[in-house]
Formats: C-alpha cells, structure tokens, sequence
C-alpha cells in the first residue's frame, strides 16, 4: 500500500466530491495524511495553503490541487511498481 509522505488530502465527510476521492484512494489503496476541514484549525490551514476553502483539495509538496475529478486523475497517473516507493518519487 504506497503512502504518499507529501501529499494531504483536506475534506468533509459529508461532501460527495470528497467522497468520491475517498473511494478512489480505498480502491487503489492508496494511503496519505487527511485532514478534515471541520476539525478547528484545518480550514485555516487549507486558505492559508490554497487562498480558499475549496474542497476536496489535495495538497502535494504545498501547492494545491482542487476539483475531485483533477484530484483522481492526478493519483492515478502515477506509477507504484515498488511497493517501497515514498513520496519523494510519487509526489
């Protein structure tokens, strides 16, 4: 299961957009941090990263990347031939 050490996915439980990026990770098994953004302090850090509450938002290596769609597409252009493979080469 690669973990993705710089990437993190900001989102709401409730948001089906977010949803659809949760399911995608389960399905490819793809693991990396997630914050919440109704936890305090995580919609902060998600406008002082991106300039806005937008989410789903994955934020990889600080800059972030909006729309569940570009989100899912971005995840799954990457390569996970070693299964020891870290953020550094995926992110």
């Amino acid at each position: 299961m690669p973990y993705l050490e710089n990437c993190t996915l900001y989102y709401q439980k409730d948001c089906p957009y977010c949803q659809k990026v949760l399911r995608f990770m389960d399905e490819e098994k793809l693991t990396f941090d997630k914050r919440d953004t109704l936890q305090p302090g995580n919609q902060n850090d998600l406008i002082k990263i991106g300039g806005k509450k937008q989410i789903p938002c994955l934020v990889i290596e600080g800059k972030a990347l909006y729309e569940s769609d570009d989100i899912i597409a971005y995840l799954g252009s990457l390569s996970f031939d070693d299964e020891a493979l870290q953020a550094e080469e995926a992110c």
